[in-house]
């Protein structure tokens, strides 16, 4: 007996792909237990009308789980929910708990990173930015301000600073294309980790113009102090995404505490 999808917005009008969406969706039917494990998925017809999607599409969702590894293919049966699927199967969509960059992020997600620069300068570390970077006051520091984009539609806007020291070369890079992270490897910049935070604000008028958004409408605001392996600060960074363009997702483990006797 095959088990129910349940029924979710794949949206046309969001930059994932719609065989990201459909794929997504499936393994959040795994991961909260709706699906189990050796569990069968309704046939591919009443999954294409239930989410609303063409066939091909929802083959290449269904063949890239397989390759994740939770999804197994049965000939003439149908699909049904690997053994061994688990939460650490999620397919490459998710915004990750690891450091890495906008770029890196689109990649894995098939997608298309670009960015309008909206500035790019240097100016003198105020006392604040030298405490947070480890700079003596008046230090050169390079600021850069970026609309990032996913696939042409606007998903945040970056506010950067990176002591000029660290990428002596800012000048010459087309920051509209090329990922920052990777010139700062270029440069034996190597970020490690980072403090970060997640808080929600409304949009105001410049940022919602930035976003494409009505002003007022949700923004999720990441900060982050990037650090590479000897503990330096090399980057902070602020990043406001579009609420409704953008999930976090992570994991929480509930340690076992003793029992007072």
């Amino acid at each position: 007996m095959s088990e129910h999808i349940a029924t979710a917005a794949i949206r046309s009008d969001y930059p994932e792909p719609l065989w990201v969406q459909a794929a997504d969706l499936i393994v959040g039917e795994v991961e909260s237990g709706v699906l189990r494990p050796g569990a069968r998925l309704p046939p591919e017809r009443e999954l294409c009308q239930q989410l609303g999607i063409s066939r091909v599409t929802l083959r290449k969702a269904l063949t890239h789980l397989v390759e994740q590894g939770v999804l197994s293919p049965s000939h003439g049966r149908g699909w049904y929910v690997s053994d061994t699927a688990t939460s650490s199967s999620s397919p490459a969509k998710d915004w990750p708990n690891n450091l890495e960059s906008f770029s890196e992020t689109a990649a894995r997600m098939g997608l298309v990173a670009t960015s309008r620069v909206l500035s790019a300068e240097v100016h003198p570390a105020s006392i604040d930015e030298g405490e947070e970077l480890q700079l003596a006051p008046g230090s050169p520091l390079f600021v850069l301000d970026r609309v990032r984009l996913l696939g042409g539609m606007p998903i945040a806007v970056n506010r950067d600073k990176v002591p000029e020291a660290l990428l002596p070369d800012h000048a010459a890079i087309d920051f509209s294309v090329e990922s920052l992270y990777d010139h700062l490897a270029d440069n034996g910049v190597h970020p490690a980790r980072a403090d970060s935070t997640v808080e929600a604000i409304a949009a105001g008028e410049m940022l919602a113009a930035s976003l494409e958004l009505e002003p007022g409408k949700p923004v999720l605001v990441l900060t982050q102090l990037v650090f590479d392996a000897d503990e330096k600060p090399v980057l902070s960074s602020v990043i406001q995404y579009s609420g409704d363009r953008y999930r976090l997702r992570t994991q929480f483990a509930r340690t076992t505490a003793r029992r007072p006797r």
